[in-house]
């Protein structure tokens, strides 16, 4: 079941314009919400996060957050799965195509939701890989726009290498991956690239940095060079569907020990267990 512009139904009978200018010009922006036993997991700064894309790309937003937070609990709802991937979309809407932003127009507001499966036991344990490539995508990274052809070709460039990841460098300095964050263990001190227009404010990186910090985990948020990239201790990915993932092997080379590293390891426990306390959380906490 999905919600397109104010009508739930099954996917399959979901329609749109032609002219809507998500197709034509990707001129939208989207959220994926991870939902565990039913509970969307942090709705709150998903839906700011929503709102800053929105106003980078000066489209009105045409829900309140009380209105986007009743879709995501009715889509939860008619759907079957215990954990879920929430995903919203909002374009500007359908219109004679042309460059430049009409006004007045009725944005287009589609939900739906998928079946949140995180990394397997086997992967966690053993890590995966990644490659290294040069970031060649727009400069506004920070919007979560629907615009996400750099980002495909990407992450197929790394598929065609059998990894599960590209791990992107601009100018010398790593900036995210195709599809995640990313931060690295070097000399026993967690870094990772600040938020800036060249990287997608994460909220499970936001999460992961919470729990360095409470945990007094050493950790720094700075620019991360290439070379500290290739010659750290470990490394990880961080997403909502892919939570703390440690890569193993990158650029064909083993990280470290070529094992999911001990400072990963305690990070992606104490992750789970922050997922879980949210969970047991009163709903209206």
């Amino acid at each position: 079941m999905i919600y397109l512009n104010g009508d739930f139904m099954p996917i399959e009978q979901a329609r749109i314009s032609v002219l809507d200018r998500g197709f034509i010009f990707g001129d939208g922006v989207y959220e994926v919400i991870p939902v565990y036993s039913r509970r969307p997991f942090r709705l709150a700064e998903h839906l700011v996060r929503l709102q800053s894309s929105m106003d980078a790309i000066r489209l009105v937003n045409p829900n309140p957050a009380s209105k986007w937070t009743e879709l995501v609990g009715r889509i939860i709802v008619a759907n079957p799965w215990e954990d879920q991937n929430v995903y919203l979309q909002v374009t500007r809407g359908a219109a004679k195509r042309d460059h430049a932003f009409p006004k007045g127009l009725k944005p287009t507001v589609f939900v739906m939701a998928s079946e949140l499966v995180p990394p397997s036991a086997e992967l966690v344990k053993s890590g995966a890989k990644a490659i290294v490539l040069p970031d060649n995508r727009w400069l506004r990274c920070d919007i979560k726009s629907t615009s996400l052809l750099g980002n495909c070709m990407l992450r197929t460039l790394a598929a065609d290498e059998g990894c599960a990841e590209a791990i992107l460098v601009r100018d010398g300095v790593l900036t995210e991956a195709s599809a995640s964050n990313v931060f690295v263990v070097k000399s026993g001190t967690v870094l990772t690239p600040p938020k800036s227009h060249l990287i997608l404010p994460g909220i499970t990186y936001d999460v992961v940095l919470e729990i360095l910090r409470a945990n007094a985990i050493a950790h720094e948020v700075r620019p991360v060079a290439e070379s500290e990239l290739r010659s750290a201790e470990e490394i990880w990915i961080t997403s909502s569907s892919r939570e703390v993932l440690a890569i193993t092997t990158l650029d064909g080379k083993q990280v470290g020990s070529g094992r999911p590293g001990s400072v990963g390891e305690r990070v992606h426990a104490l992750y789970q267990q922050y997922k879980a306390n949210v969970m047991r959380a009163p709903a209206h906490a």
